[in-house]
């Protein structure tokens, strides 16, 4: 398989009028995977029942919310990393600063080298 992709025309960023118009690679999705496609792939290179690898899932995702919202860098080896991060407006001093200049927090991910290796290896394909 490859990764398909298709090209859209875009201005300059920040170019009134949008500037100098060039064309660009912007990936095509071909679909997605669920929970449940996930369950049927890692059976076949384990011997853990559907049901317990749920349920590992699910355990995963419960323990990954918490500590994020600890403030905490969950790191999963080969997997990658996912972090929190915030935006928030600025203030003219420290002492200024309070929580409500907080705009949001989401969630960052840092592949890690397995995974970026597995991409460096993908090949491409124009869709239509």
């Amino acid at each position: 398989m490859s990764i398909k992709y298709t090209v859209i025309e875009r201005g300059e960023p920040g170019v009134t009028g949008g500037g100098t118009k060039k064309w660009y690679a912007v990936i095509k999705n071909d679909g997605e995977v669920t929970i449940d496609n996930l369950v049927e792939e890692i059976e076949k290179f384990s011997s853990l029942s559907e049901s317990d690898i749920r349920g590992v899932i699910i355990a995963l995702e419960n323990v990954i919310q918490k500590k994020l919202i600890d403030g905490k860098i969950i790191r999963l080896d080969k997997l990658g990393s996912f972090y929190p991060s915030l935006s928030s407006s600025g203030s003219d001093s420290e002492e200024k600063f309070n929580v409500s200049l907080i705009k949001g927090v989401k969630v960052n991910y840092r592949p890690g080298k397995r995974i970026n290796d597995a991409l460096s290896t993908a090949t491409f394909t124009k869709s239509k």
